[in-house]
């Protein structure tokens, strides 16, 4: 059974906004008291937050589709519908957010940092806050949007300092083993280890991390053995240490060949060529590996590496190597920048900038004028085409955001075809300069004749009173013969 999974593909679904509620407020002696539709609410957010205590995706792997809560509609009375709840996933410190091209989105590194990977689409307003002294009682509101659908890739990237690297059965476990508080699987047989292992170290008054990366071969950069899964580990770490095996059974093996391969495959994969290298000579317990050890010593460190003889089963030299990788760990940390806090940077939109374009194309030999921005977009996805005055009131927003003025300029002509919104999602109209779209049959702007319609009582006693005035008016023009 898979435990340990550190490359997931991830379909997350914000929640979609609540639809905006058209109503009238009504009670006795007052039919019309006003539009009280209140908004609709936020759709839920799908957060990424690391969490330390977290080490695997796999959950994410059996669950690969997550979503967050829609947004509830508004209600009579301006009552505003609740909020979707937030959808918090936690993943593991190093988690690297991709897109399906492979583009770096968020690298998340650091107990509680967090990333939005889908935005939940906003409220629809109710009638109630679309009111104004030109529109009194809107009889619309506008729909909610829907939440951002997005496929993602979650790539796990260990954070440690020390990265141990080498052929399978190197020695490797056995050697975390002993320096830290780790307990990995250990055997004699190659591809023991199939996961990342990670112990805590401490030398003198500095406390790293070390990696145990699961054996390398020849062609792991292309996806030979483990190598190409695992090899992603390493690129966090500040220090590689090559563990060598002196007391290999192999005939066609040897310590300096072992490292040309691991270095050849570490080039290939790329990135890591500025990280200091220590080597590491294991198994010297044994006598045919200490004396390999001694041979191959001269040759390495004529090479420029540091060299330790170890042996993990006996526990040799590992006081030495401790203090040596705690000493690198230290210079390494000292050479990063220090963290500066968050610059807020302002980019105030340019002068020119009308918030949208409009570009001429041609769709059958028919000119096709398509508008694209944040504003006329968001306004078209929440507008219900059902309702007539909704979609004036969309025509109204048009034209006082100039799409009319730079469509004329682009040449568009009555009849001719507009598209607002992506290729494979816009809306299309026939154009027609200044149309009347419903909103303006309710009389001249600032007027709703809705509003000066009489109340039916009041009518009935009106109905009343003018038939007893005209019965009056007979009898008084009666005359007695």
């Amino acid at each position: 059974m898979t435990t340990f999974v550190d490359r997931v593909e991830l379909h997350v679904a914000a929640g979609s906004g609540g639809h905006g509620c058209a109503s009238v407020h009504r009670e006795k002696f007052k039919p019309l008291g006003g539009p009280d539709g209140g908004n609709g609410g936020r759709g839920g957010d799908v957060i990424l937050t690391v969490d330390q205590s977290v080490t695997t995706l796999l959950e994410y792997h059996h669950s690969p589709h997550r979503k967050a809560t829609n947004g509830k509609p508004g209600e009579g009375g301006n009552r505003s519908g609740k909020d979707g709840q937030d959808l918090v996933l936690v993943v593991p410190d190093g988690t690297v957010v991709l897109d399906k091209q492979g583009n770096v989105l968020a690298d998340l590194v650091g107990h509680g940092t967090s990333y939005v990977a889908a935005q939940g689409g906003r409220g629809g307003l109710g009638n109630a806050a679309l009111a104004s002294a030109r529109r009194k009682a809107p009889g619309f509101a506008l729909l909610g949007e829907p939440g951002d659908l997005q496929d993602i890739v979650l790539e796990l990237k260990t954070v440690a300092d020390v990265a141990l690297v080498g052929y399978p059965s190197a020695g490797k476990s056995s050697l975390i083993s002993v320096l830290s508080a780790a307990k990995p699987k250990i055997a004699d047989y190659p591809f023991t280890t199939l996961v990342p292992n990670l112990g805590v170290v401490t030398a003198g008054n500095t406390v790293y991390t070390i990696a145990d990366v699961p054996g390398l071969i020849p062609g792991a950069s292309q996806g030979k053995g483990l190598g190409l899964e695992f090899l992603r580990h390493v690129e966090r770490c500040s220090v590689l240490v090559h563990v060598l095996d002196t007391a290999t059974l192999e005939s066609d093996r040897d310590p300096v060949s072992d490292l040309d391969i691991i270095e050849a495959e570490l080039k290939q994969y790329g990135g890591l060529d500025n990280r200091p290298r220590i080597v590491v000579l294991n198994k010297i317990d044994v006598p045919d590996g200490k004396d390999l050890a001694e041979m191959v010593r001269p040759d390495l460190e004529a090479r420029g590496y540091r060299v330790f003889e170890v042996s993990a089963v006996a526990h040799i030299g590992l006081k030495e190597l401790s203090f040596a990788l705690a000493d690198l760990v230290g210079r390494a940390r000292a050479a990063k920048p220090k963290e500066e806090a968050t610059r807020i940077v302002i980019r105030p939109k340019a002068v020119d900038d009308a918030g949208f374009t409009v570009v001429r194309e041609d769709a059958g030999g028919e000119p096709l004028f398509r508008v694209r921005g944040e504003k006329p977009e968001r306004w078209v996805r929440q507008t219900d085409f059902n309702n007539d005055e909704a979609v004036g009131y969309l025509a109204d927003r048009l034209n006082r955001l100039g799409v009319e003025e730079e469509l004329m300029k682009a040449g568009a002509r009555s009849g001719d075809g507009v598209a607002i919104g992506p290729e494979d999602n816009a809306v299309v109209f026939d154009w027609e300069p200044s149309v009347m779209a419903g909103a303006e049959m309710l009389g001249r702007r600032g007027e709703d004749h809705r509003l000066d319609t009489a109340r039916p009582a009041a009518q009935r006693r009106r109905d009343k009173q003018a038939e007893r005035d005209e019965a009056q008016q007979e009898f008084d023009d009666f005359e007695p013969f």
